[in-house]
């Protein structure tokens, strides 16, 4: 075990401890449940979220069910919002056929998403930004956006510089490069739904499931030729490597 490997666990605890902090705040200030739109968004959200893609050369994955956590995050109270992360994510978490159970990388993943929802929220929600009484202008919804990638982000590169003992704001950047198309595609997907929504109703977000499956298939034609680029570039690498330890020995 490296001594970087050995900081992952209490990183995990960490945020397990902020995570609930976060849940009990909502609690404490609990508003109404709107059941319709809430269970609304946390299906949808659940069922985006089983599409979900490897990160190219990297033990992380994202899925297309952001929007909706967005949506959550803005449209509900803080705890329905937590409670759409928190289901959302660990349907996501659940492990294809032949893949193993792995508790504290479920755990982590929660935590993290169930955070960066919580601090979306409050940002969103935040006086320095919007009044009560004035309608949410573009300012809070970006913000918001940022919150989400920042938290998400951040956190995923620094449980994988832990676990395997990389620099963490390299590992950053490229999860950056991977993922921030994707954060600036749903902030304005968002954007679009709240405007339309204020004019149809909250079944809106249940058109854009299409749209965010016709980005999984994008998002799944680009990493995959980037993961084979990646091997193509492994492989020639060890054949040089082999070849030079050869040369070496003769």
């Amino acid at each position: 075990m490296t001594k970087s490997s050995r900081f992952a666990a209490p990183f995990v605890a960490a945020t397990t401890i902020a995570a609930l902090e976060m849940m009990s705040h909502s609690l404490l200030h609990m508003q109404a449940l709107q059941v319709d739109e809430f269970l609304s968004l946390l299906l949808i959200s659940a069922l985006a979220s089983r599409l979900k893609l490897k990160l190219p050369g990297m033990d992380s994955n994202m899925s297309v069910n952001l929007p909706f956590l967005m949506l959550a995050v803005i449209r509900l109270s803080l705890f329905e919002a937590l409670l759409v992360a928190l289901v959302s994510t660990a349907v996501q978490s659940v492990p294809k056929p032949r893949e193993l159970w792995q508790p504290v990388k479920v755990l982590f993943n929660v935590n993290s998403m169930v955070l960066a929802a919580g601090v979306g929220a409050l940002v969103f929600r935040s006086q320095f930004l919007v009044k009560p009484t004035q309608s949410f202008g573009a300012l809070p919804l970006v913000l918001t956006g940022c919150a989400f990638f920042l938290v998400n982000t951040l956190a995923v590169a620094m449980i994988i510089a832990l676990t395997e003992s990389t620099n963490v704001f390299k590992t950053w950047g490229t999860i950056c490069r991977l993922s921030f198309p994707y954060y600036l595609e749903c902030t304005g997907l968002t954007s679009i739904v709240l405007t339309v929504n204020r004019h149809v109703g909250w079944q809106v977000p249940l058109a854009i499931l299409p749209v965010m499956v016709a980005s999984y298939g994008c998002y799944k034609l680009f990493f995959g030729q980037a993961s084979q680029a990646l091997k193509t570039v492994s492989v020639t690498l060890s054949k040089a490597d082999a070849k030079r330890m050869t040369a070496g020995a003769s």
